[in-house]
């Protein structure tokens, strides 16, 4: 398998989930202005769409976070039974990140951007963190319960953008312990030191 990334992007989710389930895989990064890979390959030759992640699996690309995410934790501790309610949860957490928070920042990514949509994304992150926050608030370990799932890695990374318009996630202290369990995961270092976010 092959993840194409971009540092800090939404592939780290990705990333952290092959550590986790220690995947053999190799890494290419993408320039998201070129659109082109580290090795010169036209990017969008893999995925129409321009953008991170995608699997590359036996010359199958696979796209899109979320369904990356669902595909590798697929009969492995990091995704619930089939058929479950916590396999629903899972997936519910994994569509509300992709659909709500992770768009949230997307004016922070864009540089036509206005101030005042700048301003209105960080309303609208401070509303999806203060729900987390009373999701949260029973004292689990983790989003679905205490166990680490792929919602995590992908909530984890989102919440990492929040340094980006300057936002204090210490504010909400229960989404603030959530990710830094999982900055604590030997995974989750393993994958920020490749792609260059931390050091050790």
């Amino acid at each position: 398998m092959k993840l194409y990334f971009k540092p800090g992007a939404c592939s780290l989710a990705s990333h952290i989930v092959l550590r986790e389930l220690g995947k053999d895989f190799a890494l290419e990064s993408v320039d998201n202005d070129a659109l082109r890979t580290e090795s010169g390959i036209d990017y969008k030759t893999l995925n129409p769409k321009g953008y991170v992640p995608a699997l590359d699996i036996g010359g199958v690309v696979l796209t899109e976070g979320a369904a990356i995410l669902q595909y590798l934790g697929e009969s492995t501790p990091l995704l619930p039974e089939p058929s479950s309610l916590e396999r629903a949860r899972v997936q519910e957490c994994l569509n509300y990140t992709a659909s709500e928070l992770h768009k949230a920042f997307g004016p922070f990514f864009k540089a036509e951007a206005t101030d005042d949509q700048r301003a209105r994304a960080v309303e609208t992150i401070h509303h999806h963190f203060n729900y987390l926050e009373t999701q949260l608030a029973d004292g689990r370990a983790y989003w679905v319960g205490d166990t680490f799932t792929v919602a995590d890695a992908y909530l984890f990374v989102v919440c990492n953008w929040a340094a980006v318009p300057g936002i204090d996630l210490g504010d909400w202290p229960a989404l603030r312990a959530l990710c830094d369990r999982v900055a604590a995961r030997p995974s989750a270092r393993a994958a920020m030191q490749a792609e260059g976010l931390i050091t050790q």
